[in-house]
């Protein structure tokens, strides 16, 4: 008898084989349909709940994925691709999963009848790359000669966006302010640039964009009220210095013989305080703004002397103003006079505006203003941070607009057209290709249907009439949500930028051949009664 050989920990889950290729598909497509309904302008909402008990309303596929906490190892791969989509173009995460989802699905048939996976994956990279050429073959490139025509283009790609999103109504008004502060920036279209701010209550029209830099009001002393809240072309110090005095208690332990000796460590603290006070106040400053707390002896001090002060800016706030304003965030008042320009900033008008409930403090007409703040308005929390999420997934769409000037049609008119090129394509290929393309080529399909079923459509009558329309070669005529029809989408405006397709197909197809190729799972089981190795290294057993 053959002694048994054991390589694994006892207890480890192994499984492998065709069912376990058929295992991770299945658990697939149960993530895709956990965020099927939430695609298109007449997707549903999730409500989602966290362990903290903290509510998220939303219908972002990359948000709601990350809320889900998926255990599974394979369908983790899904949330991967959808967070990826999202931090590389912002829009298309809900599209990219379903693909995968509906690649899958379609390839199920062949792995259940015996086909090798290899096959699958082979023929799937092999129609990603046609259907990838094929874009930007058909793509459509506006002109960026003509500035407002570029806008134009920039606004209807943040509508097709928002279009799909809680503010779809406001959807006009809230594209202008993306692309307004898209093009604020410098030639690299920093995303940090654009500050959002939300501030509850009012309506979503109050909301704003300022040309320059918001935040705000932070904590402060008494005597902050007695500051001017209005300076025409100020001074302004950006500091990363504490201007309060400190407890004796909290700084050292200090043993004295007499009462004169300990007036004197008093009176030396005072003095530096002042000194770095009167420092600022030689040098011309207006506008003090500081990372570190600003005490009370200071903000009175600045109150007698026409200064405004605010301590605890925060860290992105106070770099924003730096980009905007100009000046430098200085670490030391020692060597400033008036003649310190360069350290210091300045702007047209600084001044403290009251929204809603809460105090900003507003920078307008910076020199070098290649920043931008929004300020949201909105009745619940839960709606501004959707709102905000939104105009992410917008502001994103309208960065890689601006960097790639190609666009196509959305509302499945893409989908649709890919989908017959490849019909076609698997014509003119012999053996098992031919079926997987043509599989592929019907799961493009997934798209324009869904966006039909979220609507409430009769999805086989629109995709019968849409494949006629593109049998006639009318590439750009997708789902007309508006009139429950098909349409020509790019006469309709319904634009997306190509880049934003060509990544999510990519990625959907990288994500289905990942999970084609893995014919194994092994989970360790984790040990209760073994030591971990840091117990081990502090003694611990």
């Amino acid at each position: 008898m053959k002694p048994m050989i054991v390589i694994l920990k006892e207890g480890t889950d192994s499984s492998q084989g065709k069912s376990q290729v058929l295992s991770n598909i299945s658990a697939c497509q149960a993530v895709a349909e956990a965020i099927r309904t939430t695609l298109g302008p007449r997707g549903m909402d999730k409500l989602i709940v966290d362990k903290r008990g903290k509510a998220t309303i939303s219908n972002d596929g990359a948000t709601i994925l990350k809320l889900l906490e998926v255990v599974h190892p394979a369908a983790r791969t899904l949330v991967d691709i959808a967070k990826s989509q999202d931090a590389e173009v912002g829009d298309g995460t809900t599209s990219v999963v379903l693909l995968a989802a509906e690649i899958l699905k379609s390839t199920r048939t062949f792995i259940e009848d015996g086909m090798h996976p290899t096959i699958v994956i082979r023929a799937v990279r092999k129609a990603t790359a046609l259907v990838t050429e094929k874009i930007r073959e058909i793509s459509i490139n506006i002109k960026k000669d003509d500035a407002k025509e570029q806008k134009l283009l920039l606004e209807k790609c943040a509508q097709t966006t928002l279009n799909s999103k809680l503010i779809a109504r406001q959807r006009e008004f809230f594209a202008k302010m993306v692309v307004d502060a898209v093009l604020m920036l410098d030639d690299l279209l920093p995303l940090n640039m654009i500050g959002i701010k939300k501030v509850t209550g009012g309506s979503l029209e109050e909301s704003r964009l300022v040309a320059g830099v918001a935040f705000k009001k932070t904590f402060s002393y008494a005597g902050f009220e007695m500051q001017q809240k209005k300076y025409s072309n100020p001074k302004i110090a950006l500091l990363n210095i504490e201007l309060e005095l400190k407890a004796e208690r909290d700084n050292a332990e200090l043993r004295l013989d007499n009462v004169a000796e300990y007036q004197k460590i008093v009176d030396a603290e005072w003095t530096i305080l002042y000194d770095k006070l009167e420092k600022l106040h030689r040098a011309g400053v207006n506008v003090v703004l500081s990372k570190l707390p600003i005490g009370d002896v200071a903000t009175q001090y600045f109150a007698d002397r026409e200064m405004f002060c605010a301590g605890r800016v925060q860290d992105d706030d106070l770099k924003r103003t730096q980009k905007a304003c100009g000046g430098a965030i200085v670490t030391t008042v020692e060597n400033l006079d008036e003649k310190s320009h360069q350290i210091f900033g300045t702007c047209d008008l600084f001044e403290e505006i009251q929204i809603g409930s809460e105090r900003y403090n507003f920078f307008t007409g910076c020199p070098r203003a290649k920043t931008a703040t929004m300020i949201l308005r909105g009745g619940a929390e839960q709606f501004i941070d959707e709102v905000e999420r939104s105009l992410h997934d917008a502001i994103m769409i309208v960065r890689r607009a601006v960097k790639n000037d190609a666009i196509v049609a959305g509302g499945g008119a893409i989908e649709m057209a890919l989908s017959r090129t490849l019909r076609e394509y698997s014509r003119t290929v012999a053996g098992k290709e031919q079926m997987i393309i043509a599989a592929y080529a019907k799961a493009f399909e997934i798209i324009p249907r869904q966006l039909c079923e979220n609507a409430g459509f009769d999805a086989t009558n629109i995709l019968n009439k849409l494949r006629q329309k593109h049998a006639e070669n009318n590439i750009w005529f997708g789902v007309d949500i508006t009139r429950e029809d098909v349409s020509d989408n790019y006469a309709s405006a319904v634009w997306e930028p190509a880049i934003v397709k060509i990544n999510a197909i990519t990625a959907a197809s990288e994500a289905a051949c990942l999970i084609l190729s893995i014919d194994e799972t092994v989970k360790v089981p984790k040990s209760s009664s073994e030591i971990s190795n840091a117990a081990k290294a502090m003694n611990m057993d």
